[in-house]
């Protein structure tokens, strides 16, 4: 995994911190991946069936294809970068790069 991503992800749960996301709660976390075409998308994503999982593969408009996939787990530095580790090790063979990832936070009402 490459220090960028590290680092990014490390700025983005400052952030979720800062504007008072709820660590101790487990979470559907979104990782995103990009694919040359829609068979390589689907393979990868069949890679991870099981219970707190969840795959969605669609097209973008310049013809790649998006894999989004959704872990149930608790948004913590260690649980995101070893799943994206796993995640890279299941993609990049397939020509697949990984995108990011992200999760929906409620906004605190004032």
């Amino acid at each position: 995994m490459s220090s960028q991503y590290e680092d990014i992800s490390s700025t983005v749960l400052r952030q979720m911190k800062e504007g008072g996301f709820n660590f101790a709660q487990i979470h559907p976390i979104e990782f995103y991946a990009v694919f040359p075409d829609e068979a390589r998308a689907r393979r990868a994503a069949g890679q991870f069936r099981g219970e707190s999982l969840s795959a969605q593969v669609h097209e973008r408009d310049d013809g790649a294809w998006n894999l989004e996939l959704s872990k149930v787990m608790y948004a913590t530095y260690g649980g995101i970068d070893e799943f994206e580790q796993d995640f890279e090790a299941v993609i990049a063979p397939l020509g697949g790069e990984i995108e990011g990832w992200g999760v929906k936070q409620e906004r605190q009402l004032a």
